[in-house]
């Protein structure tokens, strides 16, 4: 099961329209960053901790599926997120002691909602095979 399984399962069901991976990462976050905010919003603290909560289980599922062997993002890119997840957890904890705001955490899930809708870049140019026929002579 990768991670995208995990948030589609953990989050709800999708659509019944067909939806890329990057689609339901993104619905994913979007809803976590979107009860995030509207927590914080109105200071409803239990569904601050929800949100914090959610938040956590979606950043370790990622995780998980980036420090897997059949993983095939780029190994700085895997690195990156494993590191925002390690960041996830312990600065949600000191947002349930109100030590911290959940800004930082919403502004990293909105960065990465950013980067998931970004057009994907185009694959690099491929080689072109040689024709070793030759050009038809002119009459």
């Amino acid at each position: 099961m990768n991670a995208t399984t995990r948030a589609q399962s953990a989050y709800g069901p999708t659509s019944g329209a067909t939806q890329t991976p990057r689609d339901v990462e993104y619905h994913a976050f979007a809803r976590v960053t979107g009860a995030m905010t509207a927590a914080r919003d109105s200071g409803d603290f239990p569904a601050l901790a929800r949100a914090m909560y959610d938040n956590v289980r979606l950043w370790l599922a990622l995780a998980v599926d980036a420090a897997s062997e059949g993983n095939h993002l780029p190994p700085q890119l895997r690195a990156q997120i494993v590191s925002l997840a390690t960041f996830s957890r312990p600065h949600a904890g000191l947002v349930l002691r109100k030590v911290e705001t959940p800004d930082a955490l919403i502004d990293v899930n909105t960065t990465v909602m950013k980067g998931l809708r970004a057009p994907n870049r185009a694959a690099p140019p491929q080689p072109q095979p040689v024709s070793t026929a030759t050009p038809a002579s002119a009459p």
